[in-house]
């Protein structure tokens, strides 16, 4: 049987791939576990210097297989479920020192969306669409949505969104800000290329120094920020990459770097 999650290493890009598109990619239990495996293995792997996830078919994500919780033999439960896979896979790619970029192919739909949202940039397929759909099965938004989703368009539009579990398609979702841009159905696949290879060819340290940034800025008070920003600046400036950057910089060529 093929594996529910496929990883493909390309230069220095990882591309994980969902895989269960009869399901639309819906998680189980062995895809969750299975997924989280691999964003480990991306966040130790010192030649991996960019993520990207996609979908396999039509779909992004379905988010949970309903078949899981509906069966009495296969149900692991909500908490199980909560706390074992939706939450640390949240917390894998937020912590994960090296960018992770969410390339929505199709539906993102319920957990699907929201762990699209949890990435780093979120790019999507013009045919793409989100949707919070927990409600219309009498669930709340989960897998960070509560979080993340208000921080991207704002409180009111979030709660709407999450209430009334409206579809927002690709050109709407770059519109209010929930991600970062969409790419034509012809040339989806290469700019998304483009844009992990970019990524994966700056220096690695200082981008995961500046995703740590931004974490730390969700809750942190002005004085504590200034602080962090010093820290990781000092920290940044003690790289060779630092160092290639400003002796680029000075003799007018383009920077060589090696995420060291």
């Amino acid at each position: 049987m093929e594996k529910s999650i496929l990883t493909q290493i390309e230069g220095k890009v990882a591309y994980i791939k969902f895989n269960r598109p009869k399901k639309f990619n819906s998680f189980n239990r062995e895809m969750a576990l299975l997924f989280q495996d691999e964003l480990k293995a991306c966040a130790e792997n010192k030649a991996v210097r960019a993520v990207v996830l996609t979908g396999e078919g039509k779909a992004f994500c379905a988010g949970q297989d309903l078949q899981e919780v509906t069966d009495p033999e296969l149900n692991p439960g909500f908490k199980k479920i909560l706390e074992e896979h939706y939450n640390p896979i949240v917390a894998l790619i937020r912590s994960l020192p090296k960018p992770v970029i969410a390339a929505v192919n199709g539906v993102a739909a319920g957990a699907g969306a929201n762990l699209a949202l949890a990435c780093d940039l979120v790019v999507a397929n013009e045919k793409a669409s989100f949707i919070q759909a927990f409600s219309k099965i009498g669930l709340i938004p989960d897998s960070g949505g509560t979080f993340f989703l208000p921080r991207l368009v704002g409180f009111q539009r979030a709660l709407g969104l999450a209430m009334l579990g409206d579809k927002v398609d690709a050109i709407e979702a770059e519109r209010m800000g929930m991600i970062y841009t969409y790419f034509s159905s012809e040339t989806f696949e290469d700019e998304v290329q483009k844009l992990a290879t970019k990524l994966a060819n700056m220096p690695t340290q200082a981008l995961a120094h500046i995703k740590s940034a931004y974490n730390e800025s969700m809750h942190n008070s002005l004085a504590n920020q200034l602080a962090l920003e010093s820290k990781l600046q000092i920290a940044s400036a003690q790289t060779q990459d630092y160092k290639e950057g400003v002796a680029a910089f000075m003799e007018k060529r383009k920077p060589e770097f090696k995420g060291e």
